[in-house]
């Protein structure tokens, strides 16, 4: 491994980890010539499948571009780079378990948005205009309609479990006092 500063070719390994979920290694290294460290990682190398445009033409699976994609959703969300990487690791996990030489776009497009709905709603309907090129607002309210059903069967779950702790404080508060007896 050639030293990314001196350019040197002598290293020593000083730390090997197991990394995304032991899909690879990564390798603390420091230069034998400039004493300076840097980190390698190691991955199999796997034949990735194709990837079926929606327009038929076929382009090589490209791990980069899905992380850009969802990287752009998450854009100013509470969504660390630890989780997208993990969403990543996830989806390209799934291709290889599941398709052998080629994989049509839009399973690769509902998969990563089904992940992000799980993960955050917002970066989940960014990426959904995106991927399914909404043209107008009804567009997005079509695919906010599950979402806001879900958060107002929360919230009515929420009020009836609030309601129902109010009452039993009430009840508690109204209950008699014993009093003592007289005597």
């Amino acid at each position: 491994m050639r030293c990314p500063f001196c350019r040197g070719d002598d290293d020593r390994v000083i730390d090997s980890r197991s990394g995304d979920d032991g899909a690879s290694i990564r390798r603390r290294r420091e230069c034998l010539s400039c004493r300076r460290r840097f980190t390698t990682y190691e991955r199999v190398e796997r034949q990735l499948p194709t990837v079926i445009k929606k327009g038929g033409d076929r382009e090589p699976f490209d791990r980069d571009k899905i992380k850009r994609g969802l990287a752009k959703a998450c854009w100013k969300r509470p969504v660390a780079e630890d989780d997208i990487e993990a969403m990543v690791c996830a989806l390209e996990a799934e291709l290889f378990g599941s398709f052998e030489n080629e994989v049509p776009s839009d399973t690769l497009g509902e998969r990563a948005m089904d992940l992000l709905r799980t993960r955050d709603q917002v970066a989940y309907v960014r990426f959904a205009s995106v991927y399914r090129e909404f043209k107008d607002v009804r567009d997005f309210m079509e695919e906010l309609e599950p979402i806001l059903e879900q958060v107002s069967g929360l919230e009515q779950v929420r009020g009836v479990e609030a309601a129902e702790m109010v009452g039993s404080e009430l009840s508690s508060k109204q209950r008699p006092r014993s009093v003592p007896p007289k005597g």
